[in-house]
């Protein structure tokens, strides 16, 4: 399973990649490996506040729909359209072709504070 070292996550398996003062958002890999064929993902709209720890949509898949939590605050400025389409890409590419949102976020020590890769994998290896 991989768990880029370049990139923090949240203890509800979102990633989190910093980009230019901006951060890109989707789930990890273990995530969608637990959640079995993404069917639907609900994503927030463009201009959105997104609150750390909250709900800000969905992944539908056949097993199941689970939340997606807010890693961090701050407002949405780009969404993965690509995922309507084709939400089997979480499945397939979930760091690179199924991220999910591009927030400009309220404070940057959110990110400062999210789990290291290391971290995250030894809370799911438990």
């Amino acid at each position: 399973m991989s768990t880029p070292k370049d990139l923090r996550y949240s203890e509800e398996h979102e990633w989190v990649k910093t980009e230019d003062g901006k951060v890109r958002i989707g789930i990890t890999h273990f995530a969608q490996s637990e959640l079995g064929d993404i069917v639907f993902v609900e994503l927030p709209q463009v201009g959105d506040e997104l609150v750390a720890d909250e709900p800000f949509g969905s992944v539908e898949s056949v097993k199941t729909v689970s939340e997606l939590y807010a890693p961090i605050s701050g407002k949405v400025v780009e969404i993965n359209e690509e995922l309507e389409d084709s939400p089997e890409f979480v499945n397939e590419s979930p760091y690179d072709k199924a991220w999910m949102v591009v927030v400009e976020p309220a404070d940057n020590a959110q990110v400062d504070a999210l789990l290291t890769a290391e971290q995250y994998e030894a809370i799911i290896e438990e």
